[in-house]
């Protein structure tokens, strides 16, 4: 199991970031994506499971205790892709989300990396901490997007 610990003040206070998947509480993730999230709202759970077992995966966890989940979809030489990043409501407030993304940039599999992307409404002080800013050239970019359409 891979565990991530680098934090002294998170430690001390029983929170740990695993990038271990069997630790993952999908009902947990599920439930905040389909339901909370702006960006994966309506998402079905086969392709939630589907995700998840072809990305790398960091669960943020008290005492056992899913806490938050982020999701990087990667070669590991030179691309990233950041999604799926939460703390539940419950746990907020606490530097976890600032821990995650920086145990993230930090994970030695992802050293060297060329290029790292991630899409945001919202979060763009967290992300900037970090070295990410607006895409150069936005007319490089291109995208296919099918939204999810959530059931009544």
């Amino acid at each position: 199991m891979k565990v991530f610990m680098n934090d002294e003040v998170f430690q001390k206070k029983g929170f740990q970031i695993s990038a271990d998947k069997s630790l993952l509480n999908v009902d947990v993730i599920y439930n905040y994506l389909n339901d909370d999230s702006y960006w994966a709202q309506g998402i079905p759970r086969q392709k939630l499971e589907k995700a998840i077992a072809n990305s790398m995966c960091f669960g943020v966890y008290e005492q056992g205790i899913q806490a938050g989940f982020a999701r990087v979809v990667t070669d590991n030489a030179t691309f990233a892709y950041l999604c799926d990043v939460f703390i539940l409501p419950a746990f907020r407030k606490k530097g976890l989300s600032k821990w995650l993304v920086q145990t993230i940039v930090n994970h030695p599999d992802l050293e060297g990396l060329r290029r790292w992307s991630l899409a945001t409404a919202d979060a763009q002080g967290l992300y900037n901490q970090f070295g990410f800013t607006q895409i150069t050239h936005p007319e490089r970019w291109m995208e296919i997007f099918t939204p999810y359409t959530k059931p009544q």
